[in-house]
């Protein structure tokens, strides 16, 4: 058995639930804040069978898509900041990170 730990962003969590439901997979979500863009994002626990691993990481796959989004430097520490005229950039969000570790033992009370 395997826990599948996938952090995504909150944009794509009810799409991914809903989509990792009718392929019968039983998740956990909860909310978590990112650290790079300090926004929220939301941390999914799915466990499954060995055997359903790969097909637990396409529905991830297909449900989290990457996109460019527009954000607004932070000032830099040190400098004047009145004379700090911060130009938004745009970076790549979205996506999953995955994590898959082994389980010895699962219970349910």
């Amino acid at each position: 058995m395997k826990l599948i730990i996938a952090v995504i962003q909150d944009k794509d969590s009810n799409r991914l639930v809903d989509a990792l439901g009718e392929e019968k997979f039983q998740t956990t979500k909860l909310a978590t804040t990112g650290g790079f863009l300090k926004e929220g994002n939301t941390t999914l626990m799915i466990g499954c069978k060995d055997d359903y691993v790969d097909e637990a990481l396409e529905v991830i796959r297909d449900n989290c898509s990457h996109r460019e989004q527009m954000v607004a430097p932070i000032s830099p520490m040190g400098g004047n900041a009145d004379s700090y005229i911060p130009r938004p950039v745009k970076v790549e969000v979205g996506g999953a990170t995955v994590f898959i570790l082994p389980i010895e033992s699962f219970y349910q009370f």
